[in-house]
């Protein structure tokens, strides 16, 4: 390892899921989360999402195993979209019953509230929204001047010093 600090970058571009079913991946995709199909590249679709400009590629390789997702595989385990509120949240629950996504109801947490659910492929989804404490935490981080003493603290006092990361 190297003491040099590493380059910054602003933000997360894109993530791309292989899928067994192109077809029934971009239909749940643009009917029940809002992408808009942008692109066809060879063996897939590049989506966006119109209010947040995310960049979701969906991708059939030659030779994709047909096994469904698992998150007990080594990769992945699941991805997180943001939701504005708690709020949003119960909105999204009634537009995925109306989907007929199966879906794990609302649960609050220490850190905000989040529902989960899956696509074709039983890849995990989730959306969650931060609460005060989350973006309070979040803040803190990316104004740079928190120490790794200060996050101790910080999740000591909200969470607990069993969960204190261990130094290296």
């Amino acid at each position: 390892m190297t003491d040099l600090p590493a380059p910054g970058f602003a933000g997360v571009d894109h993530v791309a899921l292989t899928v067994t079913d192109l077809a029934a991946s971009r239909d749940f995709y643009t009917e029940v989360l809002d992408f808009v199909v942008v692109m066809e590249v060879g063996a897939g679709l590049i989506c966006m999402h119109p209010s947040t400009g995310f960049v979701l590629a969906l991708l059939r390789h030659e030779g994709t195993h047909d096994a469904p997702f698992s998150e007990l595989h080594v990769g992945v385990d699941h991805l997180g979209f943001a939701a504005s509120s708690r709020t949003e949240l119960e909105t999204w629950e009634k537009h995925l019953a109306a989907h007929q996504v199966p879906y794990t109801p609302i649960r609050d947490e220490l850190f905000g509230s989040h529902l989960n659910f899956r696509d074709p492929d039983n890849i995990a989804l989730e959306l969650s929204a931060s609460n005060e404490l989350m973006i309070a935490a979040q803040s803190a981080l990316a104004s740079g001047q928190t120490s790794l003493a200060d996050i101790a603290a910080f999740v000591t006092e909200h969470v607990g010093s069993d969960f204190v990361p261990s130094a290296r």
